[in-house]
């Protein structure tokens, strides 16, 4: 058995998350304790209690999946009862997790990096809000043409975001490109478009807008070298060294996150057996998508 651990990103949050564990395991209430110290403010209450419209704002999001997917990632390591992973991925802010799970960041640098990204990322929504939805059983090299032809007609323009599973890829960019390229895309055959509730253009150029800083707040972040192998978003390459590891971080705000790709190269790599860490099985399912014989996946958290 060759396992991977993988983090889930944004989608995952619910008002009672690790509930259930917070009494039970010290050591996944210690964490979300940890949390709270190095940013200042409650959020394992907020996790519990909500509300949720505050718990859905980028800004405590971040942070608040990631403290999970780690207090699920030490859960799991203290208990012994999973096999060390051969490599871990993230889903777009998993891949902090992943990162840290990997022994690259330590958890309060990374828990502090997760509250930039999303305050970041939320004030590049407020400075060009986008859009973002999910097409649901269309080829991919069609939904791209669709995308170039839009973008051509309108600026900001919409691109591939989010290559998730087969039948399910999420587009991002410009409000009214995003409206453009759902209309085209079911006319031209796609199953279903599922407009996301969000006013944030995530993977797309939209993220430009705040690049420079986001860099610099990952430049002033002590990175080790990863202990494990972290699958790239970007690339679907493994990557160790704090340099290549900083480059994907910065890269991944305006770029696509490759999952289907990521996944099948780590099945590639003989891994059979996937663990995701994290409030929901999100990525569990998607997986199985992805490759339906031949793998087992679990969800710890």
């Amino acid at each position: 058995m060759t396992t991977a651990y993988v983090f889930p990103g944004q989608g995952s949050q619910f008002v009672g998350m690790g509930a259930p564990y917070m009494s039970l395991r010290p050591i996944f209430r210690g964490t979300f304790d940890r949390a709270v110290e190095a940013l200042g403010f409650d959020l394992k209450m907020l996790c519990l209690t909500g509300p949720e419209a505050e718990l859905a704002d980028t800004l405590n999001t971040q942070p608040a999946i990631f403290t999970h997917s780690l207090a699920s990632f030490y859960m799991a390591e203290m208990s012994g009862e999973l096999a060390a992973p051969a490599f871990v991925a993230g889903h777009s802010l998993g891949e902090i997790s992943a990162l840290c799970a990997a022994g690259a960041l330590s958890f309060e640098d990374g828990v502090r990096l997760t509250r930039e990204r999303g305050r970041l990322m939320k004030e590049a929504g407020a400075r060009v809000p986008g859009a973002m939805a999910a097409i649901i059983n269309m080829d991919r090299d069609a939904l791209q043409v669709v995308c170039d032809e839009i973008s051509a007609q309108q600026s900001p323009g919409v691109v591939i975001a989010n290559d998730n599973s087969p039948g399910q890829i999420v587009i991002s960019g410009g409000k009214a490109a995003v409206a453009a390229a759902c209309d085209t895309a079911k006319a031209r055959g796609a199953k279903r478009v599922l407009p996301l509730n969000v006013s944030i253009a995530s993977h797309s150029p939209l993220m430009a807008a705040i690049r420079d800083e986001f860099t610099a707040a990952v430049a002033a972040t002590p990175i080790q070298p990863a202990r494990v192998p972290v699958v790239a978003n970007t690339s679907v390459t493994p990557i160790t060294h704090p340099d290549d590891l900083r480059v994907e971080l910065a890269a991944q705000l305006t770029s696509p996150v490759r999952w289907v790709e990521s996944v099948r190269w780590m099945h590639a790599q003989g891994v059979d057996t996937f663990v995701e860490l994290g409030p929901k099985d999100v990525l569990s399912s998607l997986i199985k998508r992805i490759l339906p014989e031949g793998v087992t996946t679990m969800q710890v958290g």
